[in-house]
């Protein structure tokens, strides 16, 4: 996957309201979205937690920039969450607002994704 910003083009004449910037860090794929993740939106997040091809992924999303999530994000992170374990990878959660935080624990994927309270955590072996 190449790094860098990806963005939601979204319906002509609407704002973006997601963008995600992959970078790595020894090793661990970095996703840092930046808006709201719901219906519209997220196929970007989609897109870059695909690790199709990809050997053992290690996955860390940080949530510091995320203002909103529904259960289309929760799906998508469950869904990327099986396919990094099938694969003998991982995908943490880092620094999830206090919103997002919310309807992490409302639903339970707090229980199966490891969420921890900052990025440097969540990148610690």
């Amino acid at each position: 996957m190449a790094e860098g910003p990806m963005t939601d083009s979204g319906q002509t004449g609407r704002a973006i309201r997601l963008t995600v910037v992959v970078t790595a860090t020894d090793g661990i794929r970095v996703l840092s979205p930046a808006g709201e993740i719901d219906y519209t939106t997220g196929e970007t997040l989609r897109q870059a937690l695909n690790v199709t091809g990809t050997a053992r992924p290690r996955i860390v999303v940080d949530m510091r920039q995320v203002t909103f999530m529904d259960s289309v994000g929760v799906n998508i992170l469950l869904t990327a969450h099986q396919a990094c374990a099938q694969v003998g990878g991982w995908i943490r959660l880092a620094a999830p607002t206090e919103p997002v935080q919310r309807v992490l624990h409302l639903v339970g994927i707090d229980q199966v994704i490891t969420c921890r309270p900052t990025l440097r955590e969540a990148l610690a072996p």
